[in-house]
């Protein structure tokens, strides 16, 4: 090329305008990307793209902590799961924070804090235990200190655990679609303390879970909704007009929830578990009322809403039961304080704003349950949900129909509205129930003691025989929050001018409290089986377990000796009336926990090592009285015998197998018969029962332990020893039973694998298990020299042989596991 062709090229070359090319990579501005998106400002601003089902965030606040909640507007509907409709997840504080040109979202680790003014102080704690990036996005575009994300990603992942959850119920491993999957954008909202985002979420899975096969349209393919929840942290008391939160801290004799952390700031001598009373804001508007400690309106009332989506009747029960709890706080002083309403007519049950009373419908019946999503800093509520089972509603009518008789001669239309007034009246109680959960109020088993003690107990139906002879469920359910419920919202709840008039009040409340009798029991001393605390129980009812078992003992066995189709509904398939016979069969069940509880029992109350030296409270166990825990293991021995298993003739004579169509389920008796009634089943979940308390490893190790330091108490070998003088020792049974014989024969097996599985069970301590083995080495000798005659022959010797075996090599022999019991929880 020429010299002049070179730079006529090169001039050709500059002219060219290079704008264009620039103008085409200029990335977009926040005001481009949102170009005909529709906002929703609010505490995140929000932009919905319908057109790309996407939802964009427009986040100001870098480094600032929030809270974080999962919710299922729509669900699976199996118990067995539990993934239920408006079910929240866990509150989780978390913050986003900029690095390069993405936005992470990352959750704060709030279980270990330092609260310390020392920025490094506080930097140790951070720096040592790990926190958890959630989410991470690419930055669309930045202006004047607003970020914009596309935040579609994080909803469409399964940020509320519904795979876990159904791995966990063994239905197998199922994962999010996202081909299936779709942001909502229609239904994102902000306001101003609130970010409200949903998605519908498919997963992919094997559909060969029992469980989900139950529920699902299609159980390789589960569709549902996820519904996350952006919160800003309560207020801190910075601004003008702004009030601080008071945190209460949590004493174990209050019959609150706790919330806390681990604080390494703490002083040496102090414990680094620091634990805040949950509660909701409740603030009285007139600071003079707080001052005298006199009534006073509030700020801002505490409202719950109803679900719409719950029926008539059970809608104004739910209604009705929930609004017991105006009166507590009358009484503790605040006006006007807590109300209970129908939800809004368009208003979106998932949004953390309302304190929600879900309607939750499931394939088969289930437990209830109350939330109280609080900060997890203080423990301030921000939202109450409460899920209420819609199935248990219908078991209580089946429990007082079984008992009534409705259906037949003597029956009628007055008969069957006191049924259905019986499950409206507990349907009441467990709406107030599941309500003081979510306010901050946990369970107390011992209430019971004082009647309608408490809405916070698990009440059993009151069940008497009226001077007619008749089964009365008249007054079945109490009506309205107990005395222990005054004094809960008092204690929790009472607001006071400082922390010091607030810690004499409440001492001299729980003073109070227990000079008035009222005994507190949780969860931890009532679930187990073999739970020690006599007064901690599930489903009893009356001041003494002995003479309520006797009295229920009476009902059980009216309600058997009239048991007929008369219980079924005329429409029923005749087959169902077996499962009418469970909950009658083992109407005592709970009444036999209680006594249960009185063997190796011993009570304490829960308080601070302060209370016990200021006389507020006892230190120690205090051992129940050695012929009380006899009485109870009496009674609790008669239920091995065939006088108590054996089924009325007229019952048995009238059980029908399910019809074409229908099936057997967990409601029923197992069965080795086939379709048919199987009464030996009946009886070895019936024996099993009653064994399950007796001969469970920690109530044996605790009457070992009481009769070592005392002999005049009943020790382990005393207990298996009389089942078993009670059992296989017994007299002839009477030819009177239908097939009492039999029935015998069944429990002696439940009670001998049962004492089998004890000493098998490692859980024993060694001079336990060597004293429960002598004991069953006598029973080996003494069925050696009496091999019984007639029926009993082959078992006696079965037996023999199988203790022989056991004690040469334990391992040579398979044991037997115990029969299921149908269940009986929740009622």
């Amino acid at each position: 090329m020429t010299k002049p062709a070179s730079l006529l090229a090169l001039l050709l070359l500059t002219a060219i305008p290079s704008a264009p090319v620039f103008a085409a990579d200029a990335p977009k501005t926040l005001s481009e990307h949102t170009s005909g998106l529709q906002a929703q400002p609010g505490f995140i601003d929000v932009w919905r793209d319908s057109d790309k089902g996407r939802v964009l965030l427009s986040v100001a606040a870098l480094d600032q902590p929030f809270l974080l909640v999962s919710s299922l507007p729509y669900a699976l509907g199996s118990n067995d799961v539990g993934l239920d409709r408006g079910q929240p997840g866990e509150v989780k504080m978390v913050r986003f924070r900029k690095h390069g040109a993405r936005l992470f979202l990352v959750q704060d680790n709030s279980r270990f804090v330092a609260a310390s003014r020392d920025a490094d102080e506080r930097a140790a704690v951070a720096e040592s235990f790990a926190g958890a990036v959630l989410w991470a996005g690419d930055i669309l575009a930045s202006d004047g200190g607003k970020h914009l994300v596309d935040f579609s990603s994080f909803l469409l992942a399964d940020q509320h655990g519904v795979a876990s959850r159904i791995a966990g119920a063994k239905q197998g491993a199922y994962s999010v679609d996202a081909r299936r999957s779709a942001v909502l954008p229609e239904l994102a909202r902000s306001f101003p303390d609130n970010t409200e985002l949903e998605a519908l979420l498919t997963f992919q899975g094997p559909g060969q879970g029992e469980y989900v096969k139950q529920v699902a349209a299609d159980p390789a393919s589960l569709s549902m909704r996820q519904h996350i929840s952006l919160v800003r942290l309560p207020d801190t008391g910075a601004g003008a007009g702004a009030t601080r939160y008071q945190p209460r801290v949590y004493h174990p004799a209050s019959g609150g929830f706790d919330t806390g952390y681990y604080d390494f700031a703490t002083p040496l001598a102090k414990s680094l578990d620091v634990r805040w009373q949950v509660r909701h804001r409740l603030e009285k508007s007139d600071p003079a009322a707080v001052a005298a400690g006199t009534p006073g309106a509030v700020k801002k009332p505490i409202v719950y809403y109803v679900d719409r989506g719950a029926p008539e009747p059970v809608r104004s029960a739910l209604l009705d039961g929930a609004r017991w709890w105006a009166s507590a706080f009358e009484k503790a002083g605040f006006k006007d304080a807590y109300r209970v309403e129908l939800l809004p007519e368009g208003a979106d049950a998932m949004d953390v704003r309302y304190n929600v009373i879900t309607w939750t419908h499931r394939a088969t019946r289930g437990w209830s349950y109350g939330n109280a999503l609080s900060d997890p800093r203080t423990g301030e509520i921000i939202r109450g949900a409460v899920n209420l089972g819609s199935q248990r509603v219908r078991q209580d009518i089946l429990i007082a129909e079984s008992l009534l008789a409705p259906y037949g001669k003597g029956g009628g239309a007055d008969k069957q509205k006191l049924a259905e007034a019986m499950a409206l009246a507990r349907l009441r109680q467990l709406s107030a129930h599941e309500v003081g959960h979510t306010l901050g109020f946990a369970h107390n088993f011992a209430a019971s003691r004082h009647g309608n003690g408490s809405v916070m107990d698990y009440p059993h139906p009151v069940l008497k025989i009226n001077a007619q002879g008749e089964i009365d469920v008249q007054d079945a359910y109490g009506v309205g929050v107990g005395p222990w419920d005054d004094y809960i919202v008092k204690h929790v709840y009472g607001q006071f001018a400082s922390e010091d008039q607030a810690a004499a009040a409440l001492a001299k409340l729980r003073a109070e409290a227990r000079a008035a009798g009222l005994e507190y029991a949780g969860d931890s001393d009532a679930r187990s089986p073999g739970s020690v605390h006599p007064q901690g129980l599930l489903w009893d009812f009356g001041p003494d377990s002995i003479k309520t078992w006797d009295a229920l003992g009476a009902v059980r066995r009216k309600a058997l000796d009239q048991f007929s189709f008369a219980v079924l509904p005329d429409e029923r398939q005749a087959g169902e009336l077996e499962a009418r016979l469970v909950p009658v069969y083992l109407l005592q069940r709970y009444q036999g926990e209680a006594l249960a509880r009185l063997v190796g029992g011993g009570d304490f109350e829960y308080g601070t090592s302060g209370d016990v030296k200021a006389g507020l409270a006892k230190g120690g166990v205090r051992v129940v009285p050695a012929s009380t825990q006899r009485d109870a293991l009496a009674r609790l021995a008669d239920t091995l015998r065939a006088e108590y298993l054996a089924l009325p003739a007229g019952v048995l004579d009238q059980l029908t197998p399910p019809a074409q169509g229908y099936e057997r389920n967990r409601e029923y008796f197992q069965t080795g018969m086939d379709s048919v009634f199987d009464a030996l089943s009946a009886a070895e979940a019936g024996a099993a029962h009653s064994v399950g308390f007796l001969l469970d490893a920690a109530r044996l190790n605790r009457l070992a332990w009481q009769h070592a330091r005392d002999p005049q108490q009943p020790g382990a070998a005393e207990v298996v020893n009389l089942l078993l003088q009670r059992t296989w020792k017994r007299e002839p049974v009477p030819a009177s039973l239908p097939g009492g014989e039999a029935v015998q024969t069944a429990a002696n097996w439940v009670l001998l694998d049962a004492t089998l599985n004890v000493l098998d069970g490692g859980r024993l301590h060694p001079g336990v298990q060597a004293e429960l083995r002598g004991a069953a080495a006598d029973f080996a000798a003494w069925l050696a020299k009496h091999p019984g005659q007639g029926t009993t022959v082959a078992s006696r010797k079965q037996a023999a042989e199988l203790l022989r075996a056991y004690f040469a090599d334990p391992r040579s022999v398979k044991l037997r596991a115990l029969p299921s019991v149908p269940p009986g929880a929740p009622i």
